[in-house]
C-alpha cells in the first residue's frame, strides 16, 4: 500500500495518501451529513456540511496518531519506517524489518489500540463537560469518542495482521520462542477471522443491511488476502534460506555502447532479443542500465535523437548489492524500494544483474521441486 500523495513528514517519517482515501472520505462526510441533518435539522446545511468535514478531518488526523504510535514505539527500538499511508480501511505503517523479540512485537502491536482508547476517552470527557448538550462541538466530539474506542476494540481483534492478530503472534512467540511458528499459527488464526467477516457481511447484505453489509465483507476479504500473505512469506524465507544472490543473478547481460540512439536500441537489440536489462558502457566501463522502463518515458519522435546515455539509470546512483549478499535481504530491498533490477557489483565492477525474473524463476521452481 503506497503512497500517492505526500503530505510531509512528522518525526521523520514521510506521510501520505493512497487515492482509495479520497473514497472513505467521502463516504464520511456523506454519513456524518445525514446523521447530523437527521438529529439536529435546526442547525441549517451550511454548518451540518461543515461540521462533517470537520468531523471527518479529525477522525483521519486521530487514524493518523494511532498510526505514529506504532511507528515511533519501532523507531525507538531501532526498526526503520518508510512511511505511513492513509487508505480506504484506515492506515498502515510501512516498517521495514520485523521486530527482533516478541515484546518489540507485543508493544509495537499494543500502542495503537490504547492511543485510540485513550483518543475516545479524551473525546468523550470533552463532550461530556460541554455546556451545550445539543451543540455542533459536542455531537463532533460525542461522535470522534465512540468512534475512537470502536477502531481500539476493533483492532484488538485477534485476526493478524490487525494490532490484535500480531499481539497473539507476540504472545505467542513469548510462549514457544518461534516465531515462524507464531506467525504461521496467527495468520491461520486472522483467515478464520477473515472468512467470519466476509460470511457475516454477506448474510447482513441479503438481511437488508445493504452497503453496510457489503462493505464488512469486503474488510473480511482484505484481511484474508493479508493474513494469506503473511502465512505466504513464511515459506518463502524458508524456500530462499542460505541462498545467495550469486545463485539467481545472471552475468551474460547485453552489453550496449552509451552513443547508441534509442531508435536503434529498440529495433535491434530490445524487441529482437526480449531482454528487458542492458549493460550501457562506455569507454570499456559500465556506466548504467537501460530497460524498457526508461525508454517509455522518452516520446517515439525523440528515438532518433536520443541516446541511451541520456536515459540510462547510473550506476553510481543505484543501490547495488554483493554476489554474497543473502537473497532474502536483496528480495526486501527491491521491494522496498520497487526496484525491478538490482545491479550486482563485486571489487568495483560489475559483476551480474538480479532481476525479479530471475527471483519468479527461481521460487517457481522451488516450489516445484522442493527438495
Amino acid at each position: 500500500m503506497r503512497s500517492q500523495i505526500n503530505l510531509g513528514r512528522v518525526f521523520g517519517i514521510r506521510i501520505g495518501l493512497h487515492y482509495s482515501w479520497f473514497i472513505i472520505a467521502l463516504l464520511i462526510v456523506f454519513s456524518l451529513s445525514a446523521q447530523f441533518h437527521t438529529s439536529n435539522p435546526e442547525w441549517g446545511d451550511g454548518v451540518i456540511l461543515a461540521l462533517a468535514v470537520a468531523t471527518a478531518i479529525l477522525f483521519f488526523i486521530s487514524l493518523l496518531v494511532h498510526e505514529l504510535a506504532h511507528s515511533v514505539v519501532a523507531k525507538s527500538r531501532g526498526l526503520p519506517v518508510r512511511e505511513i499511508t492513509l487508505f480506504a480501511l484506515g492506515g498502515v505503517s510501512q516498517i521495514e524489518k520485523e521486530p527482533t523479540s516478541a515484546k518489540i512485537e507485543f508493544w509495537m502491536a499494543f500502542v495503537g489500540p490504547l492511543t485510540s482508547a485513550c483518543i475516545g476517552l479524551l473525546c468523550l470527557a470533552l463532550s461530556t463537560l460541554s455546556e451545550a448538550a445539543s451543540s455542533p462541538a459536542t455531537a463532533m466530539m460525542s461522535w470522534l469518542g465512540y468512534i475512537n474506542l470502536a477502531l481500539a476494540g476493533f483492532n484488538m481483534i485477534p485476526g493478524y495482521p490487525l494490532d490484535g492478530g500480531r499481539i497473539l503472534r507476540a504472545l505467542i512467540w513469548w510462549k514457544t520462542g518461534d516465531v515462524e511458528r507464531s506467525t504461521r499459527m496467527a495468520s491461520r488464526v486472522g483467515q478464520a477471522v477473515a472468512l467470519i467477516f466476509i460470511g457475516f457481511g454477506i448474510l447482513q447484505f441479503f438481511e437488508g443491511a445493504g452497503i453496510g453489509g457489503l462493505w464488512i465483507a469486503f474488510i473480511g476479504w482484505f484481511l484474508l488476502q493479508a493474513a494469506r500473505e503473511s502465512y505466504l512469506r513464511i515459506g518463502l524465507k524458508r524456500a530462499i534460506e542460505g541462498v545467495s544472490v550469486s545463485d539467481v543473478m545472471t552475468s551474460d547481460c547485453p552489453t550496449v555502447s552509451g552513443n547508441m540512439n534509442l531508435q536503434h536500441f529498440v529495433e535491434e537489440e530490445l524487441l529482437p532479443t526480449g531482454r528487458r536489462c542492458f549493460v550501457v558502457q562506455e569507454n570499456g566501463a559500465v556506466v548504467g542500465l537501460v530497460t524498457p522502463h526508461e525508454v517509455k518515458q522518452v516520446e517515439r519522435a525523440r528515438w532518433p535523437s536520443t541516446t541511451l546515455h541520456d536515459i540510462m539509470r547510473p550506476l553510481d546512483q543505484m543501490r547495488t548489492v554483493t554476489p554474497e549478499t543473502p537473497l532474502i535481504s536483496a528480495l526486501e530491498m527491491m521491494s522496498r524500494q520497487d526496484l525491478n533490477q538490482l545491479p550486482v557489483v563485486s571489487n568495483g565492477r560489475l559483476a551480474g544483474v538480479l532481476s525479479r525474473a530471475h527471483l519468479l524463476s527461481f521460487l517457481q521452481t522451488r516450489t516445484e521441486l522442493p527438495a
